[in-house]
């Protein structure tokens, strides 16, 4: 089929209704659950083969996790998809009953990302598929191993009027982007975002962007440093390759050495000593981003604090690297998403909150502290994504995923009302529960020995 004969069989059978019937949206979100779990194993090979990364933390991470988005958007449908009331206002209205109804959007495309190809093709989909709308995937051309799978695998059990998997790299997207969609949703780089954009206003199609930056971490000087290096080695879970993982350290120059000491053991911990021999260890996704966050290196002017190992193109190999800089270094320029952590000097709570505000709104904001107040101060004096006290890329799930989504995902005229699009979370994580995580696993070095276990719960 064309493209155009893929959107309008869509658009065909969207027409007839039956997307709206709240029963067919469960059943679909149970076959997208029944999918993903059945075909677990071929996905997780698919990103270890795209990735490197191992398969129990793909499962873990990508699939199971996931999937428990979709049991909570099962749980929450009946009332999200509700009419909400509205108050009368005069006399005139007082025997009217106004209410706004939540309307599907019709044909969607969800252009996916190659870092977490699976869940980040999935969870978009459930929000599609939950707010009564058919979908056509396009998954990331860099991660063609992960997007083969989903042609092959989406197929068994959806048909193409309801969701349609499309391959393909500029070329074809850029043809696939001439259709008129109902909304589009892309994750990715803002470079392909203002494209993406453009060709949209075309049709004046809508469109969510859910792109990248450099989200901060400030270390309080009454943070916990061993907790807060061992958190910080999150950084290098999917070497480094996480829209909202650490891009950049505020630490004063106290705090500096003693932050610098502790994660250096937590990396030699966490890999074995040897991180390229590593099997815990990920790699680059291709040589273009390898020669992308070498340039970066190659360009800075930074001391070098730690480098655990050394490049290798062949291997798109990149060791974690952590960087004494200058908030004019090259490396502070752009979002990283790679395996470098900058460490960056700096005295107050309020000179790394002028420092934040500089720059672009980051997807996240970090602060490592023993003081609930410094944590408020930074949600309420800085713009973000979400604002995380004392823990990292752990607000990534529930309803701050999915409201946000299905806030997107009904019409305009019929969005919820409690749409995210105009908060930023936040969550503040005592110290002690961050050290029970520690314990039970949530932490390098032993994240990937309790991953296999995760499975079975």
């Amino acid at each position: 089929m064309t493209y155009h004969e893929v959107v309008e069989n869509q658009r065909k059978y969207f027409n007839t209704g039956e997307t709206k019937r709240l029963e067919v949206r469960k059943e679909l979100l149970r076959t997208l659950k029944k999918c993903a779990l059945e075909n677990a194993d071929e996905f997780a090979e698919a990103v270890f083969k795209d990735l490197r990364r191992l398969q129990p933390v793909t499962k873990q991470i990508e699939i199971v996790g996931g999937m428990k988005e979709v049991d909570y958007i099962l749980e929450h449908l009946d009332e999200w998809a509700a009419p909400t009331m509205v108050d009368r206002t005069d006399l005139l209205t007082e025997k009217d009953v106004p209410m706004i109804v939540k309307d599907p959007k019709g044909v969607l495309l969800i252009i996916g990302p190659w870092n977490y190809p699976v869940t980040l093709m999935f969870l978009p989909m459930a929000a599609a598929l939950a707010a009564g709308n058919t979908v056509v995937l396009k998954p990331s051309e860099v991660s063609a191993n992960t997007a083969e799978a989903f042609a092959k695998i989406i197929p068994k059990y959806f048909d193409k009027k309801v969701v349609a998997v499309v391959q393909g790299a500029v070329a074809e997207t850029t043809l696939l982007l001439k259709e008129r969609f109902d909304h589009i949703m892309y994750t990715g780089a803002p470079s392909v975002g203002r494209v993406i954009m453009a060709a949209a206003a075309k049709h004046l199609t809508p469109v969510t962007l859910e792109l990248g930056g450099k989200c901060p971490v400030v270390v309080a000087d009454d943070a916990d440093v061993e907790l807060t290096a061992k958190t910080l080695a999150k950084k290098f879970l999917n070497c480094g390759q996480t829209c909202t993982a650490p891009d950049y350290v505020l630490v004063s120059s106290g705090m500096k050495s003693k932050l610098v000491q502790e994660l250096q053991k937590v990396i030699g911990e966490s890999f074995s000593g040897d991180v390229k021999k590593s099997p815990n260890y990920s790699r680059m996704i291709n040589e273009r981003h390898f020669d992308r966050v070498k340039s970066l290196l190659d360009k800075s002017i930074a001391q070098v604090l730690i480098k655990a190992g050394e490049l290798d193109r062949n291997d798109v190999f990149i060791p974690p690297v952590l960087l004494d800089v200058k908030a004019d270094d090259a490396v502070m320029e752009d979002e990283i998403f790679g395996p470098v952590l900058p460490i960056l000097t700096s005295e107050s709570l309020d000179k790394s909150i002028d420092h934040i505000n500089k720059g672009e709104k980051p997807l996240a904001a970090y602060i490592f502290t023993s003081d609930q107040k410094k944590a408020e101060k930074l949600y309420k004096e800085t713009s973000s994504g979400a604002v995380v006290a004392n823990d990292v890329m752990s607000h990534f799930s529930g309803e701050w995923i999915i409201g946000n989504l299905l806030s997107n995902l009904f019409s305009e005229h019929a969005s919820f009302r409690r749409s995210w699009k105009q908060r930023n979370g936040a969550l503040w994580r005592k110290v002690w529960i961050r050290h029970l995580y520690s314990r039970e696993g949530r932490t390098p070095p032993k994240f990937v020995e309790v991953d296999a276990g995760l499975l079975w719960l």
